[in-house]
C-alpha cells in the first residue's frame, strides 16, 4: 500500500485563513464606520454602553491588526516558505490547532473588549485574560513555520526568509513588553515609553517585516524577474533592523519623556525613512523592463500602488516627527490620516494583492468576475485616498485653531464638514469591499478548475 505523499503547501489551511481574513475585514470597516457616525451626530448605537464608540473603535483597531493583517500573513507564510525552502511547515495538524486557536483569541478579544475589559495600551487593548493564549499561538507559530527554514537543504536563505525570521524573533518579545510591562510592572512615564516602543515596534518588527519579505518572494515571481539588487535587499534588511526599534518615543512627542529619547526617536525615524528608500528603488529597479505587468496584472497593481503609499508615508512620517510639525499636528485628525495610509494603504493594499493570486489557487477555481476586481481596486484607492487628504486637511485646520488658542468649539465647528466627506469615504471604502467579498463568494462557488499547476501569477489577469 503506498503512502500519499504529503503536498508542499496545505492550500486547505491558505484557504482558511485567507477566509478569516475577509471575514475579520468586513468586521473591522463596518467598526470603523459606525465610529465615525459619531462625529456627524449619527452614531447608531448611542446609549447602548458596550457598542460604545470607544469600544467599537478598539474592535475596529485590533480586528484590522490581528484579524485582517494577522491572518492573510500567515495564508502567505504558509505559501511561500515552502515554496522558498522546498520543506512542508512542521504539521499540519499543528497548522490547524494554531488556525482554530488564532480565531478564538479574535473572539475573545471581541468579547472582552466590548463587555469593557479592554487593557488602556493603544494597539495592545486586548483583555489581559487573552494574552498569554496569544504569546503561546505565537510560539507554535513560530516552531510550525521555522522548522523548515532550518530544515532547508538551499544553498543559501532568500532574503525574505530573512525578513520573516526576524519577525518571528521580534513579534513575541514586542507583544510580551508592550501587553505585560506598562500593565504590571512599569508604571508613569516610563510605562508609557514602553507602549510607544510597543505601538511603533507591532507595526516595524511584526507587519513590516512580514510584508516586505512576501513582496520579495511574491513581485519576483509575478514578474518572472529576479529582484533588481540582492545587495540593496539586504541593506534594507539591516537598516530597518537597527532603526525601526528606536522609533517608538516619536508617538509621545512633547510628552515628559526625557527629551534625549524624544530625539534620538526623530533620528531614528528619519534614519529608517532613508533606508525604505534603498527598498523602494529596488523594487522598482525590478519593475524596470515589466511596467506593462502594472496594467496588465491586478495583483502587481495592488503590490506597487500599496509601494507608492509606502514611500509617502515614510517621506510624511521624516517630517511629521520633527517638533516644528509636532505643534501643529499633535492630537489631531492628521494622525488618524496617517495611521490609515500605512495599515490599510500599504499592507491592506499588499493583502489585496495576496487574494487575488492566492484565492483561485486556494480553491482551485478562476475569478468569478475580474471586473469586480478592478472595480474593487478604484474605490478602494479613491476612497482611501480622499479619506486621506482629508482627514490631513483637517489635521492642519485643527492644529492651527488650537495653536491660535481658540475656544475648542470652534474647531469642532471647523472640523465637521471633513468629518462628513471622511463618512462618505468610508462609505466609498465599505462599498468596494462589498463587491470583493462577493466576488470573494463567487468565486468559491464556482466551477473547480486546477489552478495550482499553472505558474504563479498565470492565474488571474486584469479586467482592465
Amino acid at each position: 500500500m503506498q503512502i500519499a505523499e504529503r503536498p508542499l503547501v496545505n492550500l486547505a489551511l491558505v484557504r482558511s485563513h485567507l477566509t478569516a481574513s475577509a471575514v475579520f475585514m468586513a468586521l473591522s470597516i463596518l467598526g470603523g464606520l459606525a465610529y465615525s457616525f459619531q462625529f456627524n451626530q449619527l452614531y447608531p448605537f448611542p446609549g447602548v454602553e458596550w457598542l460604545s464608540p470607544g469600544r467599537v473603535r478598539m474592535v475596529h483597531t485590533n480586528m484590522a491588526a490581528y484579524g485582517f493583517i494577522a491572518n492573510a500573513f500567515m495564508a502567505g507564510l504558509l505559501f511561500a516558505i515552502p515554496r522558498l525552502t522546498r520543506q512542508p511547515v512542521l504539521s499540519d495538524r499543528l497548522g490547524w490547532l494554531i488556525f482554530a486557536a488564532w480565531q478564538l483569541i479574535l473572539v475573545l478579544t471581541i468579547g472582552g473588549i466590548l463587555a469593557g475589559y479592554g487593557q488602556a495600551i493603544e494597539w495592545g487593548e486586548t483583555p489581559v485574560f487573552v494574552d498569554p493564549l496569544v504569546v503561546v499561538g505565537l510560539v507554535l507559530l513560530v516552531v510550525n513555520l521555522s522548522v523548515p527554514i532550518f530544515r532547508t537543504e538551499e544553498p543559501g536563505l532568500y532574503v525574505s526568509l530573512w525578513y520573516f525570521l526576524a519577525a518571528f524573533a521580534w513579534t513575541g518579545l514586542v507583544y510580551v513588553m508592550g501587553n505585560y510591562l506598562p500593565q504590571f510592572w512599569v508604571p508613569g512615564t516610563a510605562g508609557a515609553a514602553i507602549t510607544g516602543l510597543f505601538i511603533h515596534d507591532l507595526v516595524g518588527l511584526f507587519v513590516t517585516p512580514i510584508g516586505w519579505g512576501l513582496m520579495y518572494f511574491f513581485v519576483p515571481v509575478l514578474l518572472r524577474k529576479p529582484i533588481w539588487s540582492h545587495a540593496l535587499s539586504l541593506i534594507g534588511f539591516w537598516g530597518i533592523a537597527f532603526f525601526y526599534p528606536m522609533q517608538g518615543v516619536h508617538h509621545f512627542l512633547l510628552s515628559p519623556i526625557p527629551m534625549y529619547a524624544q530625539y534620538g526617536a526623530i533620528v531614528a525615524t528619519i534614519a529608517v525613512e532613508i533606508v525604505v528608500l534603498t527598498v523602494i528603488v529596488n523594487f522598482f529597479g525590478t519593475l524596470h523592463g515589466r511596467a506593462e505587468a502594472v496594467r496588465g496584472n491586478l495583483a502587481v497593481r495592488w503590490f506597487y500602488t500599496g509601494m507608492i503609499m509606502y514611500a509617502l508615508t515614510c517621506l510624511q512620517c521624516a517630517f511629521q516627527v520633527t517638533l516644528t510639525f509636532q505643534k501643529i499636528i499633535h492630537f489631531t485628525d492628521w494622525v488618524v490620516a496617517h495611521a490609515h495610509m500605512v495599515m490599510f494603504g500599504v499592507f491592506g493594499f499588499w493583502i489585496f494583492g495576496f487574494f487575488v493570486e492566492l484565492w483561485p489557487r486556494a480553491w482551485g477555481r478562476s475569478w468569478a468576475s475580474p471586473r469586480l476586481l478592478t472595480a474593487h481596486y478604484w474605490l478602494t484607492l479613491i476612497g482611501l485616498a480622499l479619506m486621506v487628504v482629508d482627514l490631513t486637511g483637517a489635521g492642519l485646520v485643527q492644529g492651527f485653531i488650537w495653536r491660535s488658542l481658540a475656544h475648542w468649539g470652534d474647531s469642532v465647528l471647523a472640523s465637521m464638514p471633513f468629518w462628513w466627506v471622511r463618512t462618505l469615504s468610508g462609505l466609498m471604502i465599505v462599498g468596494a469591499q462589498g463587491l470583493f467579498l462577493y466576488a470573494l463568494w463567487a468565486t468559491a462557488r464556482g466551477p473547480r478548475r486546477v489552478v495550482e499547476s499553472m505558474p504563479i501569477g498565470v492565474a488571474v489577469e486584469s479586467a482592465g
